[in-house]
């Protein structure tokens, strides 16, 4: 049975696929109309809300640049003032430490049974007054020529010296101990000599080479005790120095912390027994050959009040080395403390503050070696050569 004898319709293959060719035609105009248009609105609001995002953005980026910067110069105040008031506190308390240590010695004093410095019971009745510097000059029972030359030429004496202390805030004293036997000859000569000059600090110690370093400490303790100063200087009675010119080192360094001066060397430390410095604790600094820390020469140094106020504190566990400089430097080290070098403070460097005695021989005065002036034969000229100097 054929399809024309059921009633059925035949399309041609023209036809169809001419209406094929519609529809897809169709299909396409009509996936562009749904698709893309819509994309492309979307694509444009899309990119506007972001431009406009990225606009605030970037207005926020810059306000808290300026907040940020605003924000960094208040911190830097903020540090500038803590620290300012960090100062301050540090200097109240060394104040309190320095009273502190004052009321300790002159109890230490009272239940020894020693007797207390005139120098004590004067600071003790009166308000202390604020002095630059106070100049200890380390001297021995042995060593009366060398203090009459200090006298002679750079040590100020009677209303001089006083009219210096008030003026210039200067304290100059020869700095010694007692004898072993306690009033003897020694003492009585010293006691003699110091109602003549009434240039003397005496100190509760026992005179010896060997006990430089005791001393020392001793000597910081009582005067810091004594005089509320800036520096607190020690010199040897064989070294002459120009005493204008330390204070006026010694003023630069004022405003600043732990300060510690002097002409700072790193000697070998010497083992071989029987030779000049030995140091018995050598084994302490290493293998042979080694030197020592840095620190500075004996013949001269000078401290800032709170360094000197540790070592007054602290006397009793702070250990000593044979040598007295090392033991100084020794005392520093774990401490935030400034090392100032000024090669001025060595002998033999011309012109510098010192001029050195280093060896009477005879003689009233005379002297071997002379450093940083010409070699001379009395005091006298000595005296007229540090005029000529400090003029």
């Amino acid at each position: 049975m054929t399809l024309k004898s059921r009633g059925a319709s035949f399309v041609s293959q023209k036809w169809t696929l001419f209406i094929c060719l519609c529809c897809f035609c169709a299909g396409m105009l009509f996936t562009d109309r749904m698709w893309k248009v819509p994309e492309s609105k979307g694509i444009t609001r899309t990119t506007a809300m972001d431009a406009e995002k990225l606009k605030l953005v970037s207005e926020g980026c810059g306000f808290r640049t300026k907040e940020v910067r605003r924000d960094s110069k208040d911190i830097i105040g903020e540090v500038y003032k803590t620290h300012n008031a960090i100062q301050t506190l540090d200097k109240t308390i060394s104040n309190l430490e320095m009273e502190l240590a004052a009321a300790r010695a002159a109890q230490e004093s009272m239940l020894s049974g020693s007797p207390v410095s005139e120098d004590l019971k004067e600071t003790g009745s009166s308000a202390k007054i604020r002095y630059l510097m106070v100049v200890g000059v380390n001297t021995a029972f042995s060593s009366r020529k060398r203090r009459d030359s200090v006298r002679a030429t750079w040590m100020p004496q009677g209303e001089k010296r006083k009219k210096l202390e008030e003026e210039k805030g200067i304290i100059v004293r020869f700095v010694i101990g007692h004898s072993s036997t306690s009033g003897g000859i020694l003492d009585r000569a010293i006691e003699a000599e110091d109602r003549k000059h009434g240039d003397f600090l005496r100190l509760d110690h026992v005179e010896g080479y060997l006990e430089l370093s005791a001393k020392t400490k001793i000597y910081f303790a009582t005067a810091v005790a004594l005089w509320d100063a800036d520096f607190y200087v020690k010199v040897d009675d064989d070294v002459h120095v120009n005493i204008a010119t330390l204070g006026e080192t010694l003023v630069r360094h004022q405003k600043k912390p732990r300060v510690y001066v002097g002409c700072m060397k790193s000697g070998p430390v010497l083992s071989q027994k029987g030779v000049r410095y030995h140091e018995p604790e050598y084994w302490k600094f290493g293998e042979a050959g080694n030197k020592y820390f840095r620190h500075a020469t004996g013949q001269l140094y000078a401290i800032s009040k709170d360094l000197a106020t540790y070592i007054s504190i602290n006397r009793h566990v702070l250990h000593k080395y044979a040598n007295e400089d090392v033991s100084l430097g020794s005392w520093f080290i774990g401490l935030d403390v400034e090392h100032i070098d000024d090669r001025r403070l060595c002998c033999g460097t011309p012109p510098g503050l010192l001029i050195g005695l280093k060896r009477f021989i005879g003689g009233a005065g005379k002297v071997r070696k002379l450093y940083g002036v010409q070699h001379s034969e009395t005091t006298q000229e000595i005296s007229s050569q540090l005029r000529r100097r400090t003029s």
